[in-house]
């Protein structure tokens, strides 16, 4: 079969219809399944079958997008979740347990940060917390005997710093761990992880691949790559039998391709049930056929807008990778030499005050939580997203409390910074 382009694969990757059957993708609007013997569903509870039993576990619709993300980011296996949070959550406790330790980047997503070192510490899993711009000395200083995994945003959320993931890669590796990557602001158009040596990628869905604010939902794929079987005192719910299941064994049964995701879809999406719904997979597909399409012009957007910024009086600092002169431009043509992202993150003169002031003037770009979307949105992260930090917090996440996160949406450039202009002015 032939190999097509990230374009193609937006538009018609997969679901490919047989003859007679529905064009777009099938809405599989049930909660249940109907089979002809209890021998046969039984099967699918011994995971020696394929198909579907409830929806909480597995849905068509879901897979059928899911797939589609597979292949974007050259993955073997996916799974879609409710939010971005839920494949943050699951993608980290797929492989760790109480008493375990993960090693992160200290610059992510606000709600991750707060997900990691308040919720997940009460499980029982301890982070640590690193710099992304330390040393390889001080990255491998952070790992420890229980380490199980490493995680980081290829472009944080607001800060907007690259990550390294070769390093973070390459430190993994030698500790005998997996790379875990989350992919939402770049998106598989303008980079795909597993190139670079990471391990599983997470997305939220709900940012640049909906694109329209229609639908919450999340997403983890698997390259398939990490040989779990290496270490398997390290990772027994993957190379040990599992009692839930008739004593099945993930990587045998489904190999290095299938035992992440399937062990993820079994044991945690059958206990937790964080499905994302088969309307709302429907929505996120929709958005998938336009990706690439969009993150083009979001990008095109984004650097009209930085541009404009920096040399506005009025402005202390423009954070955008694309930016000669940027701190991560040097990473940027590594990683992402077709573009970043539509968000730039800024502070104004005049410090906190100053940026709530700013944000009450704009009349394009609309005050809200949500980023990535077609429409500009814009917010104060140290009001909202990140309010449960400290100072401290915040300067070690490279979010600082006059940064204001502007995400171009997809409309002329001229509005947008016409719209800025006559904010700024206000100030």
């Amino acid at each position: 079969m032939k190999e097509y382009s990230l374009n193609t694969k937006c538009v018609q990757g997969g679901y490919t219809p047989g003859n007679g059957e529905p064009r777009q993708i099938p809405i599989v609007q049930s909660t249940t399944f109907k089979y002809a013997t209890s021998e046969d569903m039984g099967k699918l509870f011994d995971l020696e079958a394929e198909g579907y039993f409830y929806t909480r576990l597995q849905n068509p619709t879901n897979d059928y997008v899911a797939k589609k993300i597979c292949e974007l980011e050259g993955g073997t296996a996916a799974m879609l979740t409710s939010s971005g949070q839920a494949a943050s959550f699951y993608s980290v406790f797929n492989i760790a347990s109480c008493g375990d330790h993960v090693v992160s980047s200290a610059s992510i997503y606000g709600g991750t940060y707060n997900l990691f070192a308040v919720t997940m510490k009460r499980m029982g899993i301890e982070f640590t917390f690193v710099d992304p711009d330390c040393t390889e000395e001080e990255l491998n200083a952070a790992f420890r005997p229980n380490t199980k995994a490493v995680f980081g945003e290829t472009i944080a959320n607001p800060a907007l710093t690259v990550l390294d993931i070769e390093k973070f890669a390459k430190a993994a590796h030698a500790h005998g761990v997996p790379l875990i990557v989350d992919n939402t602001f770049a998106t598989p158009i303008n980079c795909r992880p597993f190139e670079w040596g990471a391990d599983i990628v997470t997305h939220s869905t709900t940012k640049y691949m909906d694109g329209h604010g229609a639908g919450v939902g999340g997403c983890i794929v698997d390259s398939g790559k990490f040989d779990w079987t290496k270490y398997p005192d390290k990772y027994p719910g993957l190379c040990t039998p599992d009692d839930s299941y008739h004593g099945v064994i993930y990587t045998e049964r489904f190999g290095l391709e299938g035992a992440y995701i399937t062990k993820a879809t079994a044991q945690l999406m059958r206990d937790f049930g964080s499905i994302q719904s088969p309307q709302n997979a429907f929505i996120l597909n929709l958005g998938l056929e336009s990706l690439h399409v969009r993150v083009k012009r979001h990008c095109e957007n984004a650097m009209a807008v930085a541009q404009f910024l920096k040399n506005h009086e009025k402005v202390t600092y423009v954070n955008y990778c694309g930016l000669e002169g940027d701190k991560y431009y040097d990473l940027a043509q590594k990683y992402l030499p077709n573009g970043s992202c539509g968000v730039v993150s800024f502070g104004v003169k005049g410090g906190r005050k100053a940026a709530e002031n700013f944000m009450k003037h704009l009349q394009l770009g609309a005050i809200e939580t949500h980023v990535a979307d077609a429409r500009t949105c814009c917010l104060h992260p140290a009001s909202a997203t990140h309010r449960q930090m400290n100072d401290a917090e915040l300067e070690a996440c490279g979010v600082k409390p006059d940064l204001i996160r502007y995400s171009c949406g997809i409309e002329d450039a001229d509005d947008l910074i016409a719209d800025l202009a006559q904010a700024l002015d206000q100030i």
